[in-house]
């Protein structure tokens, strides 16, 4: 962990450049408080801004702060949107992954589909989200779907919040929120979050490339467009903090690790597969089963959890697996009765975050943030401590570092 000590000693400094850039911002009307919206366009890669599908966002890029993120490990959409919003990896936070178990918690299995998990406190309360620190210090929030909102996390719930639905349309998403922005003043949010999924629904069904990417690419500019026209109306100056989880690689039939080649059935389980695996050996058989994955493999490399390279920051919490396989990028481990089941998609994420398919989105556009900056590729854990400061709320101790941001900030 980065000493939350250097966000301590910039403060002041932070503060100064922050009215410098305000001087040549418009101001908000009087009453109003320049509220901070995190928006998060799932499995949205940066590259994508250049196909020509997303001019609103790409005009944001522009004319604010824009750079690539590297996730934490894994780099999945549950661990990453925790880790956005608490600046803790997820071996810290206890997001370990999309479906997890915790021995504190016997006989239950945290998964997206499984509403008593995802609402239950006890798989969040390792770590304190910005809208906690938020409602504590007197600024009220307003979730617009995100991991961990809809759970009272250390007894504290945003404001406002909503019960994730997928079905609900980006363009009613966009206008809950800027509802709770035409709250009276006294109950109006002024940190807010906004969620879009539909990029990465498509990048897994079709793929990085396909038409159905580029069709959810442009359904979500439009509803970001219609954020963006609806502030102005409404003559809000706001610091918009856009950013994705992940990236999306393209996978293939051809490109399949069999568990079933490796092990017999009864040697154990696999709870995660895919862009990677978790698995519980069987009692009595963690020799075999160490015997078959703890050795070389051409696509592929298991660990032991206590023994995950360092430089992942994984294998410390008491939810990871007791073995953890991590394939190439763009190779999936699978079994056959999975792919009999559901079949393969054409992308996924999971991957080593440093591949470079893995990249995520930052954009940063508003008075705070300087026009035409670019950031220097750094990592998700940075993001938060930024939160922090454009909410004047003091962070908890975190992972990131406010200082490889400090080129977005405007002067």
């Amino acid at each position: 962990m980065r000493s939350s000590i250097l966000d301590s000693a910039l403060a002041l400094v932070f503060a100064v450049l922050l009215l410098a850039g305000c001087a040549h911002a418009p101001e908000p009307p009087p009453g109003v408080r320049t509220p901070v919206i995190l928006i998060s366009i799932d499995g949205f890669h940066p590259d994508y801004l250049q196909r020509g599908r997303t001019p609103e966002l790409a005009r944001l890029a522009e004319e604010g702060a824009f750079g690539a993120m590297r996730p934490s490990f894994p780099s999945k959409t549950f661990p990453n949107h925790y880790t956005l919003v608490t600046g803790l990896r997820p071996d810290r936070h206890g997001i370990v992954d999309n479906t997890m178990e915790d021995p504190t918690i016997p006989g239950v299995t945290f998964r997206l589909s499984n509403r008593d998990a995802v609402t239950d406190p006890r798989w969040w309360n390792d770590a304190t989200p910005i809208w906690v620190s938020a409602e504590r210090a007197g600024v009220r929030s307003a979730t617009m779907f995100w991991p961990g909102s809809e759970a009272a996390i250390q007894g504290v719930r945003p404001s406002r919040w909503m019960v994730f639905d997928q079905s609900m349309p980006a363009d009613r998403r966009t206008d809950q929120v800027l509802a709770w922005l035409d709250l009276p003043k006294e109950e109006r949010p002024a940190f807010l979050t906004l969620y879009f999924d539909e990029v990465d629904t498509a990048g897994h069904v079709g793929g990085p490339n396909s038409a159905q990417l580029d069709e959810a690419l442009e359904r979500t500019d439009a509803a970001l467009g219609r954020l963006v026209a609806g502030l102005k109306a409404r003559g809000i100056a706001a610091d918009l903090v856009i950013v994705s989880d992940h990236g999306m690689a393209e996978v293939s039939a051809e490109r399949v690790i069999y568990v079933d080649d490796l092990l017999p059935p009864a040697a154990g389980r696999t709870l995660g597969l895919g862009a990677f695996m978790t698995y519980y050996p069987a009692p009595g058989r963690e020799a075999e089963v160490e015997a078959a994955l703890i050795r070389p493999h051409e696509r592929m490399q298991c660990w032991r959890k206590s023994e995950i390279p360092a430089h992942h920051h994984y294998g410390t919490h008491r939810r990871v697996a007791p073995i953890f396989c991590l394939p190439q990028t763009g190779w999936e481990i699978t079994t056959r009765a999975r792919i009999a089941g559901w079949g393969l998609s054409g992308g996924n994420h999971g991957f080593d975050p440093q591949s470079p398919e893995m990249r995520a989105l930052f954009i940063g556009h508003g008075p705070s943030f300087r026009a035409g900056a670019r950031v220097a590729e750094f990592d998700n854990v940075d993001v938060y401590p930024l939160l922090a400061r454009l909410l004047g709320v003091r962070p908890e101790p975190h992972d990131g570092d406010l200082d490889e941001l400090r080129a977005a900030f405007a002067r």
